[in-house]
């Protein structure tokens, strides 16, 4: 979802109620799908992926604009920005993906795209802006407050319902730490965060339960947090991170940040088309800035 308009960030509210349910379609032990409609807003140059504006899917997901990747490519041939379309949502254990998608209709908005902010974006070299949090432990922290290490922070709510978007991140983040653990000569001057962007819901409480799924009852080098709706505000368009109240759900896109110990951003991973190798790369490399 890169391309949605931020400019009038919406107070977000907590996605209380979109957690999957059991009024589905089961084709298998560990997948379920759903049907659904909506309006394509962007198509992948590749094909891999569709931005699509849907309506609420019943008994999963509140309507909301989303990311979703697409296995087989030819699904999408034929079909343009602005065409009503159905299809189907496949959920797994560990990912998701659209298919079956046939256009119904079209909108007339093929030739307006979503819009970006114009708000200018950070990049590789720009020092992070300062952002206070509140932890999982109840505790208040800022970004300065990782001076002196290398941070890697990346963005999600608990109440996330799709696989391949914050608990994607998280297991990824738990992969990365691993892979740093095990890395000769990578240290113990490195750190990992996740920010929520759900601060009304997300509660110390409730972060330290859902940390607990991602890093057991080892918490070395991770944090998780929530991040104030007033900082969000101003943060959010910075890094091009969209996050817009959509009914009673969230529409957000991915990024995922690493800072050297500076405070500098070394590299932006935007969506969730990164490797936890790539991100264990990021790292060592902006281990290396010591000025």
């Amino acid at each position: 979802m890169k391309h949605l308009n931020l400019f009038g960030l919406v107070v977000l509210i907590a996605l209380a109620g979109c957690k999957p349910k059991s009024t589905t379609t089961t084709w298998s032990p560990d997948t379920h799908s759903y049907l659904a409609r909506g309006v394509i807003r962007e198509l992948a140059t590749d094909h891999r992926s569709v931005t699509i504006q849907h309506e609420a899917i019943q008994g999963y997901m509140a309507a909301m604009t989303m990311d979703f990747p697409v296995r087989n490519t030819n699904e999408l041939s034929g079909l343009s920005r602005g065409d009503v379309v159905t299809f189907k949502l496949v959920i797994g254990t560990n990912d998701d993906w659209v298919e079956q998608l046939h256009r119904t209709g079209q909108t007339g908005e093929a030739a307006t795209p979503l819009q970006r902010s114009e708000v200018p974006e950070l990049k590789p070299g720009d020092l992070m802006p300062d952002a206070d949090l509140t932890t999982e432990y109840g505790t208040h922290l800022h970004l300065s407050d990782f001076r002196g290490q290398t941070l890697a922070f990346t963005f999600f709510y608990t109440s996330c319902p799709l696989p391949n978007y914050c608990p994607r991140m998280n297991k990824d983040f738990s992969a990365t730490r691993d892979l740093l653990r095990a890395a000769p000569g990578a240290g113990t001057n490195w750190q990992f965060l996740s920010i929520s962007f759900d601060p009304n819901f997300d509660t110390p409480d409730i972060l330290f339960s859902y940390a607990g799924l991602y890093r057991g009852n080892d918490s070395n080098h991770w944090v998780f947090a929530a991040m104030p709706m007033r900082t969000l505000a101003g943060i959010a368009p910075q890094l091009d991170l969209m996050i817009l109240r959509a009914g009673n759900g969230i529409t957000h896109n991915l990024r995922t940040v690493v800072l050297d110990p500076q405070g500098r951003i070394q590299q932006l991973f935007d969506g969730y088309d990164w490797t936890p190798e790539q991100l264990a790369k990021a790292i060592l490399a902006a281990q290396q800035k010591t000025r």
